[in-house]
């Protein structure tokens, strides 16, 4: 059994380790990378925080507005909630990887340091996997739209979300299995540690699960929702559903591409002649500014999942003032009476369906 080669002390599912030594596989003597582990602990903490922050309010909001409002009556609605669920989870880890980043050193013990690296393996993955399904929710909502009136129900949409758990699970045991604790340089350091053989599949499996599956989905599906969009009569519906799919696909790969490709030349560097000192540093310093990006994602996703649809933005406004206003200024009459009524009259079972139709 040997270590992964550690990228940095900021990244979490490349390796997350102290990043003090590495040893090359050709060499005997050490490569010191003391400075990619000071810049991480100076810069990774504040921006975990942010992150955080920003991506708990922003899902948090989309969960409570699908069930207090929405009540969850279309498929993608579950596929939606799902999503936040999936966002949540990875978030919840990220205090105690700022932690790690700025300490040096892993406080929490073997149990946490597995149950940890494995709930952010499940949010990750189930992210992905939820994108997947919204996308081919869409394709049948817009493509095959008489076919997607019996298809795209609640109880579709909630086995096929159990499926999606259940895989993400799978795919998350190999990084757990390999995680532990161990010390090294008389601090105990949380990460992988995986034989010569796992590494190489680890990596390659993650890329395709979440980099190439994605992407052959996303073109195979907006290719035949662009083709349904162009004949369509109604050019305000078109240009804002096209718009919305581009974003979807450019803003996805965007913060998560480069992040997967970085993993994939530090897991090969041999291959790629990546493996000098100097050069391995690099990647390293590369693996924690990718990878903080792709976390920034989770909190784009509730912008471009839902905040961008013209009725979410009218459910939220809805759930404010008869869950949050309200009792703010339970003086202000403004949030009583007729107000309250149309408020709650707003919330119609149809608009899941009109949603998704339009583009979300």
């Amino acid at each position: 059994m040997s270590s992964e080669t550690p990228p940095s002390a900021g990244n979490i599912t490349g390796g997350f380790e102290e990043a003090t030594t590495t040893y090359d596989y050709d060499y005997s003597e050490p490569c010191h990378k003391a400075d990619v582990r000071r810049v991480g602990a100076r810069l990774l903490p504040p921006l975990y925080a942010l992150v955080f922050v920003c991506g708990v309010l922003g899902n948090t909001l989309v969960v409570l507005t699908l069930i207090h409002c929405k009540k969850l009556r279309s498929m993608t609605d579950i596929y939606l909630l799902n999503l936040a669920v999936s966002d949540l989870l990875f978030l919840l880890t990220l205090p105690f990887w700022a932690h790690y980043a700025a300490a040096g050193e892993w406080i929490f013990g073997d149990v946490l340091c597995k149950l940890l690296t494995g709930v952010y393996y499940s949010g990750y993955f189930g992210g992905v996997f939820f994108i997947v399904l919204l996308t081919v929710d869409r394709y049948l909502a817009i493509v095959h739209a008489v076919f997607a009136l019996k298809a795209r129900t609640v109880t579709f949409g909630l086995v096929t979300g159990a499926i999606a758990w259940v895989v993400a699970l799978l795919a998350s045991l190999p990084g757990i299995g390999f995680t532990r604790l161990q010390e090294e340089d008389a601090h105990d350091s949380c990460g992988p540690y995986f034989p010569l053989a796992w590494r190489p599949f680890h990596t390659i499996m993650r890329n395709i699960l979440s980099l190439v599956l994605p992407l052959l989905v996303m073109v195979i599906c907006y290719s035949g929702i662009l083709h349904t969009l162009l004949r369509c009569r109604n050019e305000k519906k078109r240009h804002r559903a096209v718009r919305l799919i581009f974003v979807i696909m450019v803003v996805y790969f965007l913060f998560w591409a480069p992040y997967n490709i970085v993993l994939f030349l530090t897991t090969f560097q041999e291959f790629f002649g990546l493996s000098e000192c100097k050069k391995a540093s690099h990647l390293d310093q590369a693996m924690q500014v990718t990878e903080t990006l792709g976390m920034t994602h989770c909190c784009i996703n509730p912008i471009i999942y839902a905040f961008v649809g013209e009725k979410f933005r009218r459910y939220l406004a809805i759930f404010f003032r008869r869950h949050v206003a309200k009792h703010l200024c339970r003086q202000c009459p403004v949030f009583y009476g007729e107000a309250a009524d149309r408020a709650s009259s707003a919330c119609t079972p149809s608009t899941g369906e009109q949603e998704i139709s339009a583009g979300l």
